[in-house]
């Protein structure tokens, strides 16, 4: 006879259950994939389509590095500390990747300002090439890392 309270009578006979039946934790190492990748792909084919070398260079280091960077410290502190902020876990989920996008383009900006400055400082009379250009790779690296892992990571305590 089947039970009326599980819905499914063969989890009780064969302590089986779906595979989609519960929802995937947070699993940092899990995350940090996308996270490196899809910039990096994303920047890669742009290079490919214009024929731009240092593109496609830039593509797996300044902008899939510095993504792969800041969705590691930003995973840990939401790991570590996101869910005890409350207006994190309230607020809805556009606001929380809002906020996160705009603090990662920050974040990046000031490690691309802060960059620059200490390559002119060590090497006042060495031109770097790729200098100039990080200042558009890091805040926006930054921006798509933050706001990846935010989404990701509340979709995972909802």
């Amino acid at each position: 006879m089947h039970n009326r309270n599980t819905p499914n009578p063969s989890e009780e006979v064969y302590g089986t259950r779906s595979a989609l039946s519960g929802k995937k934790t947070f699993a940092l190492w899990r995350e940090l994939i996308p996270a490196y990748l899809a910039p990096a792909i994303m920047a890669g084919i742009g290079g490919l389509v214009t024929a731009d070398q240092v593109l496609q260079f830039r593509s797996l280091t300044t902008i899939g590095g510095t993504s792969l960077l800041v969705a590691l410290f930003i995973g840990l502190w939401l790991k570590s500390r996101g869910s005890r902020k409350r207006w994190i876990a309230a607020a809805p989920r556009v606001v929380v990747v809002g906020a996160f996008a705009l603090a990662g383009a920050l974040f990046g900006l000031f490690a691309a300002w802060g960059t620059t400055t200490l390559l002119d400082l060590l090497n006042p009379n060495h031109h770097w090439i790729w200098v100039d250009l990080i200042k558009l790779d890091f805040p926006l690296s930054g921006a798509i890392a933050c706001t990846t892992m935010s989404w990701r990571w509340r979709a995972s305590i909802h």
